[in-house]
């Protein structure tokens, strides 16, 4: 006997956050497919991608924010996308 969604969707419910986090990453990774790449290909690109950025910033081709600046623009984003979710 197969379980309908609902079903389904009321025992992953009863489980602690922890446990319905993992099961939400195991569903999000199943919809990407098979692996393309080993872990140590995923990381070797994270090097690389991490070492091209910091040539980009030791060459002045970034540009730097300060954390209060970058962290006053996420708090009014909060609060905009509260107002919007309650209709204001």
């Amino acid at each position: 006997m197969a379980a309908n969604l609902a079903d389904i969707e009321a025992q992953a419910l009863q489980l602690s956050s922890r446990e319905r986090g993992e099961l939400a990453h195991r569903l999000l990774l199943s919809l990407d497919g098979e692996r393309q790449d080993s872990p140590e290909a995923v990381a070797q690109a994270w090097d690389d991608e991490i070492a091209r950025r910091v040539a980009d910033m030791e060459a002045g081709r970034t540009e730097w924010i300060p954390v209060e600046e970058v962290m006053a623009d996420v708090r009014k984003s909060i609060a905009a996308a509260k107002n919007a979710a309650r209709g204001n």
